[in-house]
């Protein structure tokens, strides 16, 4: 029963008892901001679907890759001309390995440099995240990392990787992705 009684009480106030039509009026402002931001974000997404239609590139082939991940990869890279093989894009997008050495002292964990493009290893990052879940050969290039004793993130990395691979030969050679399951 006080159980009850508490539970209404909280139902009816937020906690605060004086001032609670300036709160009321926040609440109210602040939720119409976030419905805007809403709205604006789906124009954005629309925007930039109809932008990766016209651009009538392969990505979206890749499960993971949906259009507004496309359109920030393609976004950010260019033209892939410029680049002459795809270490250049893993290196781009700060995929590669830091290497950490000084003297005879060489580090024993490696990280990804994080230079570059924050943008495009993010939209990598995301779509391998994705990928190493829905993709065959990636989920199972994933899976034999993971059985190896590989963490989550180390595994996702190197899924990250060998994508950056495939969007580099799918925008050079302008074909649709095919996963090779072995």
């Amino acid at each position: 029963e006080k159980a009850s009684k508490i539970k209404e009480s909280a139902a009816e106030s937020f906690g605060i008892t004086m001032a609670t039509d300036s709160f009321r009026t926040q609440i109210h402002l602040l939720l119409e901001q976030l419905s805007l931001l809403d709205r604006q974000i789906h124009q954005i997404d629309e925007k930039l679907s109809a932008l990766i239609e016209q651009q009538a590139t392969y990505l979206t082939t890749i499960k993971g890759v949906g259009k507004v991940t496309a359109s920030v990869i393609i976004g950010e890279i260019g033209s892939i001309e410029r680049l002459e093989r795809p270490e250049l894009l893993v290196a781009f997008a700060g995929l590669d390995p830091a290497v950490k050495q000084s003297g005879k002292f060489n580090a024993t964990e490696i990280h990804i440099s994080k230079r570059g493009s924050p943008y495009l290893r993010r939209a990598i990052w995301w779509a391998a995240f994705s990928a190493s879940q829905s993709d065959p050969a990636l989920s199972q290039f994933y899976d034999k990392l993971r059985d190896r004793g590989k963490g989550h993130y180390v595994a996702v990395g190197a899924v990250a990787r060998k994508l950056t691979h495939i969007i580099f030969a799918i925008l050079r050679d302008n074909k649709p992705y095919e996963p090779h399951v072995k």
